[in-house]
């Protein structure tokens, strides 16, 4: 399953030449969502010299996402697009290194090219402006609302995304238990939630911006125990982990006893709670009953000091879920990761709603399983099976 991005860029001169800044935006092709923005000032320049830096700057955006994306290219400047499609020829100096670095940032074969017309390429346009009124005031462009606090709606309704081609819009699901006969051995993700840590049974908030606590003596055995289920199973074909010591050590665990290696996916670990890392639930609706209360009646809420928000995870679990699907098509892998991730794979094959995250219980050490099929549409199979620990 290959990502599908969208970069919409652009760029302006106040003067032409004159103060000059580009923007640009990634969104996700299917979705709509963005995934990333960039802006800058670039001082004195042309509107081309912005457009391509507002190319560029998209372009690698979306590298950094995904170096084996698919991108379609959206822009306003006619120039920019039928040079970069090779239709017309770059003579001028000034273009030449400009267009050798676009075609550096991303496969060629990867990125096509689209006109637009201005009013279709707000987003890009905006960034642009911002770009350069932060340069008349003698300061850089800053971002301001994060990608995950603008919301998915929001962007594809002001954009007005169309169903683009050639992106194609994902098949609908089979209705009721029916399912194609062509499509093959599903990808199976056997998602398993690290053993106990000492925060565990006190219910404190443990992300990746914490203190990375070891397997305690109840999780390594609750590591032991499912790594004998998973061997009576013999369905395992290979194991992916979050980078956290809780689940490397978990996965390990299971991997001496299958004989496979264990593969880390930076994607996979848990969310960074902020200066709630910890705390109890009690302790954080003493210290930050307004944060709190934001970021349990919003997705996109972050925790207080620099946290994430489940907006922001889903992202980055839905990249790290495609490139995992590209790598092991037809197998079944085990994910040893944490519960937001995992409650955020579960939320993304149902198309269950954000809120849905916090309707879920995953206990420590339990299985849950995925299966993604070819037509795009998933299934869940097992969810908080925790039978093995008894």
């Amino acid at each position: 399953m290959t990502n599908r991005f969208i970069v919409e860029a652009d760029g302006g001169s106040r003067g032409n030449p004159g103060p000059a800044g580009y923007g640009a935006v990634v969104l996700d092709a299917v979705t709509g969502e963005a995934l990333a923005e960039a802006a800058e000032y670039i001082g004195t320049a042309t509107n081309n010299v912005a457009e391509y830096k507002g190319l560029i700057a998209g372009l690698e955006a979306a590298h950094a996402l995904d170096p084996d994306a698919e991108i379609q290219v959206r822009m306003d400047s006619k120039l920019v697009v039928e040079q970069m499609s090779g239709r017309w020829k770059i003579k001028h100096p000034d273009m030449k290194p400009l267009a050798a670095r676009a075609q550096r940032a991303h496969p060629a074969g990867r990125v096509s090219y689209q006109w637009i017309p201005r009013e279709k390429n707000k987003h890009a346009d905006r960034l642009a402006n911002e770009a350069m009124d932060a340069g008349k005031a003698g300061r850089q462009w800053e971002p301001g609302l994060s990608s995950a606090d603008r919301g998915t709606s929001g962007v594809a309704a002001a954009l007005e995304i169309p169903a683009a081609e050639p992106l194609a819009e994902p098949k609908a699901a089979p209705v009721g238990w029916a399912a194609p006969a062509d499509l093959g051995a599903p990808t199976t993700f056997v998602l398993l939630r690290h053993g106990e840590t000492a925060l565990t049974p006190e219910k404190r908030f443990s992300g990746s911006g914490g203190t990375d606590p070891e397997l305690s003596a109840a999780g390594r055995r609750q590591a032991e125990a499912a790594a004998a289920a998973l061997a009576a199973r013999g369905t395992i074909q290979a194991i992916v982990s979050s980078p956290m010591l809780r689940c490397r050590q978990t996965a390990g665990t299971i991997a001496d006893r299958l004989g496979l290696d264990v593969r880390v996916e930076e994607g996979l670990r848990e969310a960074d709670f902020g200066s709630w890392e910890g705390l109890t639930f009690a302790e954080v609706q003493e210290r930050h009953p307004e944060d709190l209360n934001a970021w349990l009646a919003s997705t996109k809420a972050a925790p207080t000091g620099g946290g994430e928000s489940f907006a922001t995870v889903a992202r980055r679990v839905s990249l790290s879920r495609d490139k995992l699907l590209a790598r092991y098509a037809g197998r079944t892998v085990l994910l040893v990761t944490h519960v937001t991730p995992i409650k955020t794979l579960v939320r993304l094959a149902l198309g269950a709603p954000p809120e849905s995250l916090f309707r879920m219980e995953l206990s420590a050490a339990s299985l849950s399983a995925v299966a993604y099929y070819g037509d795009g549409n998933a299934s869940l199979r097992l969810l908080n099976d925790t039978s093995h620990l008894r």
